[in-house]
């Protein structure tokens, strides 16, 4: 295998880049409403050039306002939960690690919708009010990740069947917590709060909170990555990986808060959708190879390519309604998550 090259890196992201401007291009198009590529070229420059009002086309607003940001907020929210679990595999050793069978976005959701719920007893100003569910959303996925890895420890050491178990047990705890505080709360949106629980992309963003994902997802993702090549040697165990000079406490510690500053913001602002963290970092460690340095920015364009697929199939399957994204990732995640725990197993 040859070794990675700046030139090597920017070539394969620069190649990933192309095929998601390929996919945004598709969903822009795709959709109730049918549009051409010339309408859509002319109104995409136009808006580039800042000139929103010669925007005449009949279907622009539902391009400019309707689908590219909702497009957009895919993309970031894709790219946190690969990249979120990308590096839980690598730090847990465990192939079978994500977001969504560990219990972490259950735990982000259940800390987002407490948070939703506290937001109108507490006397905060609207500005800081608009941040409050990202900020619960996070400390329920850092207390979930907090409390699976310690029920995961056997002896000192990551078990990876019983950390596994403690996700699934802990995933299936949560959600009732959830659903019993759904119930409980009355005359709340409930069809509104079930649809998001399954991942729904539609909810426009205030502008506030679309620079914290963004500037909170190159924040984290970028912590990551400084941990790309300890990532590499923690493969091989913590105890051979201290030998060789990594400083394991401080490695675990930024992957635990940057995964879990990323699975909050995804699903603080999505739902939980589910296996996109299982599914697209085994896809890209197929094609790319297992070097952290390069599997990170793959996976993060993987996830954004395959949420932005998933959210395009997802309003055009049933059109003029519309599916949950998390129910057209766990269709294609599920099977997959079944053939590798039954090759874990034999």
């Amino acid at each position: 295998m040859r070794p990675l090259t700046f030139q090597n890196l920017f070539l394969r992201c620069l190649a990933l880049a192309a095929v998601l401007f390929v996919v945004v291009v598709i969903a822009l198009k795709l959709g109730a409403v049918p549009v051409s590529l010339y309408g859509l070229g002319r109104d995409l420059i136009r808006a580039l050039l800042g000139q929103s009002s010669g925007i005449s086309s009949d279907y622009g607003m539902i391009v400019i306002d309707i689908r590219l940001p909702r497009i957009l907020l895919g993309i970031v929210v894709g790219a946190s939960l690969a990249v979120a679990g990308t590096s839980f595999q690598a730090l847990l050793r465990n192939p079978l690690a994500d977001p969504y069978v560990l219990g972490v976005s259950s735990g982000a959701a259940l800390g987002a919708i407490v948070a939703l719920i506290a937001e109108p007893h507490l006397a905060i100003s609207p500005d800081f009010a608009a941040l409050l569910t990202p900020f619960g959303a996070f400390l329920g996925a850092a207390a979930s990740i907090g409390a699976v890895y310690f029920l995961g420890r056997r002896e000192g050491q990551i078990d990876s069947s019983t950390l596994l178990l403690a996700g699934i047990i802990s995933a299936s705890f949560l959600s009732a917590v959830i659903l019993f505080l759904m119930t409980t709360q009355i005359g709340r949106d409930m069809h509104g709060i079930a649809f998001w629980m399954m991942g729904d992309l539609s909810t426009p963003l205030q502008q506030k909170l679309r620079w914290v994902l963004g500037v909170g997802f190159l924040v984290a993702a970028g912590a990551i990555y400084t941990t790309a090549s300890d990532l590499n040697m923690l493969l091989a165990g913590e105890k051979e990986a201290m030998h060789l000079g990594v400083d394991v406490p401080r490695v675990q510690l930024v992957v635990y808060i940057a995964a879990s500053v990323l699975t909050g913001l995804a699903v603080s602002v999505s739902g939980a959708i589910g296996y996109v963290g299982l599914l697209v970092p085994h896809v890209m460690r197929f094609i790319f190879g297992s070097d952290h340095r390069m599997l990170l920015p793959a996976a993060a364009f993987g996830g954004a390519i395959a949420i932005v697929i998933a959210d395009t199939l997802a309003r055009t399957v049933v059109a003029p309604a519309e599916l949950p994204v998390g129910v057209m990732t766990a269709m294609a995640g599920a099977p997959l998550f079944i053939y590798l725990l039954r090759r874990r197993l034999t």
